[in-house]
Parts: structure tokens; C-alpha cells; sequence
């Protein structure tokens, strides 16, 4: 697959960019756990079919120390027995994020008290925005037909 023009060419791209990218570094240096990132950002990225972005994810997990078998297991995670309640509520909340158009209500209160138990308000609002950000970069990456394979952990960084 060819990778269309990429997407942070051109003066209005990039001067948009030069706000996002930074943005994902805040979230970053956020208090929400790296696992819990990682874990967030992979599974967002598995339900909208972003390949680069489920590449990228994997490696800068694996990188930070995230085990082969609970990488695996995101995609079946509510059947998997390797998640911490907090991560649970975590991928729980990413999902309903990521898929907001299957339900009238977006993320239901259920899914935010779960979350709530688990995460502070400052945790709590990076988790909201990193499930935003990655809806972006995952759409930003699949109309630009970004191939995955060749990312490297900390490409980006």
C-alpha cells in the first residue's frame, strides 16, 4: 500500500499539527499509568482498523515492559483474566469512546462510575482526552493510508 500525501504536509497541516502532536505529549507525561495508555491507545486503535497505529502501540508497550500475552489478549480483554479492575474500567471506557456512534447516550454513566472508582478527576480527564486524541491520529492515519510495520518505539517522541 501506498501512503497517500502525508498528512502533516502543507502550511494548513502543519500549522494544526504543530498543536496536536505536542498535545500527545502531554497526555504523555499525564498521571494516567504508561500501561494504561498503551493498553487504551492499542485497543481504540484495534476498533477503528488503524494498522500503524495498533503497530505502533504494541511496540511502545512491549517497550515499556508490557508482557506478549496481555497484548495479545486487548482485543478479548472482558474474557481475559490478566487486567486490573482499573484497567478494565479503562478499556470499558475507551470502547464506549471509540464507538459512540452505536449508542444515543456515547459513554453511559455505568461505564464513567466504573471508571471513577478507579481514577482521580485528573486521570479521568486524560483518559477522555487520550480515547479523543486516538479516534484523531487512528481516522488522521487511515485516510492517509499509513502502512504499519517499520514503527521503532519512541519514533515519535
Amino acid at each position: 500500500m501506498d501512503a497517500r500525501p502525508h498528512r502533516f504536509a502543507g502550511p494548513t497541516a502543519g500549522r494544526t499539527t504543530e498543536h496536536f502532536v505536542p498535545a500527545g505529549k502531554v497526555l504523555k507525561d499525564s498521571p494516567l499509568p504508561t500501561a494504561t495508555q498503551e493498553l487504551v491507545a492499542l485497543r481504540v486503535s484495534q476498533i477503528n482498523g488503524c494498522a500503524v497505529c495498533v503497530d505502533m502501540h504494541t511496540r511502545e508497550a512491549a517497550a515499556a515492559g508490557e508482557t506478549p500475552v496481555r497484548l495479545d489478549l486487548v482485543a478479548v480483554w472482558r474474557e481475559a483474566t490478566v487486567f486490573t479492575g482499573a484497567e478494565r474500567a479503562a478499556l470499558e471506557l475507551a470502547e464506549q469512546g471509540a464507538r459512540v456512534a452505536d449508542t444515543a447516550n456515547g459513554v453511559s454513566e455505568a461505564a464513567w462510575a466504573y471508571a471513577a472508582e478507579h481514577y482521580d478527576e485528573q486521570q479521568l480527564a486524560a483518559l477522555m482526552i487520550l480515547v479523543s486524541f486516538m479516534n484523531t491520529a487512528n481516522r488522521l492515519s487511515i485516510m492517509t493510508q499509513q502502512p504499519a510495520g517499520t514503527y521503532g518505539p519512541d519514533q515519535f517522541r
